[in-house]
């Protein structure tokens, strides 16, 4: 092999392979990472300290696992799932639109992307229970409502926190140019997330499928 031949690509070098935490997981994780250490070191000294520090060492390890951020690469063409997860409905809407609800269980990635490139028009939080995220009733739940000016009109998100997700990151402010994919927030914890089609729009998911942000293809060719 020449010194000009490119170098092996390995499976851990590429965009899709590598991972990260998510922006706005600190305000939990530091302070569990943080006592997890000081536990640690303390059950190194003394067994006793093991009782505390064995749970913290788990729910630093969960949370790590929950906070994770994975490199995506998204459709080139079409609207894009916002989230991880399983498509919970497909609801035709009185105006003409398609929601299409995903929910997010504990296990899955929580960060949501864009559906489609374009501009975020306006970001607006909303407040509401914290019914479970698979329940109907949830739409009335702590939310942040998404519209996005984009090609194909007008698309609404919807971020939905449910019982154990209290708290919703936006990363964007209205009048934000977006790409397709790119990361907009973060829901903490188990949740909903709706996106609505525009009118005419037929929606190339099921009921029951799995998505995933950034990747998915949620419209039809």
């Amino acid at each position: 092999m020449s010194d000009d031949s490119p170098a092996p690509t390995s499976a851990v070098d590429t965009p899709r392979s590598r991972v990260r935490l998510a922006k706005g997981a600190s305000p939990w994780l530091v302070p569990t990472a943080l006592t997890a250490a000081v536990t640690g070191c303390a059950a190194l000294r003394s067994r006793r300290w093991a009782f505390a520090a064995v749970p913290t060492l788990a729910l630093t390890g969960g949370m790590l696992w929950f906070f994770r951020d994975p490199e995506r690469t998204p459709v080139e063409d079409g609207i894009i799932a916002s989230a991880d997860g399983v498509v919970q409905s497909i609801d035709p809407w009185p105006d003409g639109r398609t929601r299409v609800a995903t929910f997010m269980s504990p296990l899955n990635v929580h960060v949501n992307r864009a559906p489609l490139t374009g501009v975020v028009k306006s970001v607006e939080h909303k407040a509401g229970g914290f019914v479970p995220a698979f329940n109907k009733e949830s739409e009335h739940n702590e939310r942040v409502v998404w519209v996005f000016d984009t090609p194909r009109g007008e698309i609404e998100l919807i971020q939905i926190a449910g019982t154990v997700a209290r708290r919703i990151v936006p990363y964007l402010e209205a009048g934000a140019e977006v790409e397709v994919g790119e990361r907009i927030g973060l829901i903490r914890f188990g949740s909903r997330v709706d996106v609505y089609l525009p009118p005419g729009v037929e929606p190339a998911v099921t009921v029951g499928q799995r998505t995933t942000a950034g990747e998915t293809r949620l419209d039809r060719v």
